[in-house]
């Protein structure tokens, strides 16, 4: 259900679900966290999913076992998140609930135009994961997170582009094509540089 390769140093996750939207399970997202506890020695990491969908959140039947409320996810993001390499979510489709924090970890995020993004936890009577509302308000600030996290409002692709949730849009077909050509200047960085130049993006205070 998660299919892994690894290109001239770019890694890549890939959720393979298609026949339940890339729903994803505790077995999944372990998985993820088995994967990315052995890239530091990538270049970089992009995250993909199968199929017309990124991912529908959490399995239904999983939640009803405790998904929900794991600490899973948290441990599947915040790997994501403390990768020295550039990381990019290669959005395929929709983006939904609690995979939210894997895109919300990754460095960039470029998805495809007919995606929507919605993460309904107020009417499911769940929290968010601890560090999503956090890294969603750094990108789009804390009232747009509100319209999302708690007035439930689903965004397309270009109110995705709009708020800054999304870095690019670009045609299905060239989405992967898009991915890598972002990746082109690690391939010539050293990888103390790239893990300096992301420390700088991230510090909250001017030296």
């Amino acid at each position: 259900m998660i299919k892994f390769s690894v290109n001239d140093d770019i890694w890549t996750i890939r959720l393979s679900r298609p026949d339940k939207a890339n729903a994803l399970t505790a077995e999944m997202l372990e998985e993820i966290c088995s994967i990315v506890a052995r890239a530091h020695k990538a270049r970089a990491m992009i995250v993909t999913g199968e199929g017309q969908v990124f991912s529908a959140g959490a399995d239904l039947e999983a939640v009803k076992r405790g998904l929900a409320t794991s600490n899973v996810w948290e441990r599947a993001s915040r790997a994501i998140a403390e990768l020295p390499c550039l990381t990019i979510a290669a959005l395929n489709g929709t983006l939904a609930g609690g995979a939210f924090g894997i895109a919300l970890a990754c460095d960039l995020r470029i998805s495809v135009p007919t995606a929507k993004f919605f993460y309904p936890v107020m009417k499911l009577g769940y929290l968010p994961q601890p560090s999503d509302p956090a890294r969603m308000s750094a990108l789009i600030g804390p009232a747009r997170t509100k319209l999302i996290l708690m007035a439930g409002q689903k965004l397309n692709a270009d109110e995705a582009l709009l708020y800054g949730l999304i870095d690019c849009v670009c045609p299905y077909e060239e989405l992967l094509d898009s991915a890598h050509a972002l990746t082109d200047s690690v391939h010539t960085a050293l990888p103390n540089q790239v893990k300096a130049i992301k420390q700088m993006c991230t510090q909250t205070s001017i030296p």
